[in-house]
């Protein structure tokens, strides 16, 4: 796979601006980002890109560069947001592949719950949205950070260096950038409780829906996943018509950030066998 570096844009709706990256040409896949990663174009999104793929990576409301979006309250107004996100980029009638990530897969799956007709394939990446009992999700809202990045991967990447000797690159600490960052930080995990605070993280209705999924699907799990377990994913394979399900050994929940190749490499591999047929072509109105 070749890298495709991306575009900056923002998409004007009713209630704010959506901003988004772009890159590569062909097919079109709407990625949504996990719950960290807003506004980032990472190697998996250049390597999706670079395999025959238009990437389109918006943020979710609240999150990085997009606006907050004060009318979108809960799971399901963000299922109506997209919706308005397909339709204001034009991909409405194109039945695009669907990719989400994490709290990202949540909001695929409910979108192809609600209108399974206009995604064309979807694939879902250590998803959130189920509630297991017996497999209970992470609080991430009470971890603290050195906590939450252990549990994030795998093989942890090295511990940020002590004040006063900073990373090759990075801001010198109290540079204005690190109280940027908290604040950009504080700003997402409201977002984040905002949608996903009671019930935590899932939608107790959504696991009774999700024969409602028509569009082939690729259900992804990081075998290492400290935050939501694997059962997860093969919950939502079993509950999928026909879903294929695969695990990526030796990585953590930020899978795309720790086997970027891997995860690039499964996904562009279903998405070109399932190409799109558009929804016009498909006998199916809206």
């Amino acid at each position: 796979m070749t890298e495709v570096a991306p575009t900056e844009e923002f998409l004007e709706l009713a209630g704010g601006r959506v901003h988004l990256l772009r890159g590569g040409a062909g097919e079109p896949v709407l990625f949504l980002h996990a719950a960290g990663g807003a506004g980032a174009w990472l190697p998996f999104h250049a390597q999706l890109a670079g395999a025959g793929f238009e990437v389109i990576a918006p943020d979710h409301p609240g999150f990085g560069k997009s606006d907050d979006f004060p009318e979108v309250e809960a799971i399901d107004d963000l299922v109506y947001h997209y919706l308005d996100v397909l339709d204001g980029l034009g991909l409405g009638l194109a039945r695009p592949h669907v990719v989400g990530a994490s709290f990202g897969g949540w909001i695929a799956a409910e979108v192809a719950v609600h209108s399974p007709h206009l995604i064309g394939s979807l694939t879902l990446l250590s998803a959130a949205g189920l509630r297991l009992p017996d497999h209970p999700v992470a609080d991430v809202f009470l971890m603290p950070p050195a906590k939450l990045a252990a549990a994030l991967f795998h093989d942890p990447p090295p511990p940020a260096p002590p004040a006063g000797a900073p990373a090759a690159g990075a801001p010198a600490a109290g540079a204005p950038l690190e109280l940027d960052a908290i604040i950009a930080a504080y700003r997402e995990a409201t977002s984040l409780a905002r949608f996903a605070w009671v019930p935590y993280l899932s939608d107790p209705k959504l696991e009774r829906r999700l024969r409602r999924i028509t569009a082939p699907t690729l259900v992804v799990a990081p075998s290492d996943d400290r935050l939501i377990p694997v059962a997860h994913a093969r919950r939502y394979a079993a509950l999928i018509g026909g879903a294929d399900y695969a695990e990526v050994a030796e990585c953590g929940h930020a899978m795309y950030v720790e086997r970027p190749a891997a995860f690039a490499s499964l996904v562009a591999s279903f998405l070109a066998s399932h190409p799109l047929a558009p929804l016009a072509e498909s006998g199916v109105s809206r």
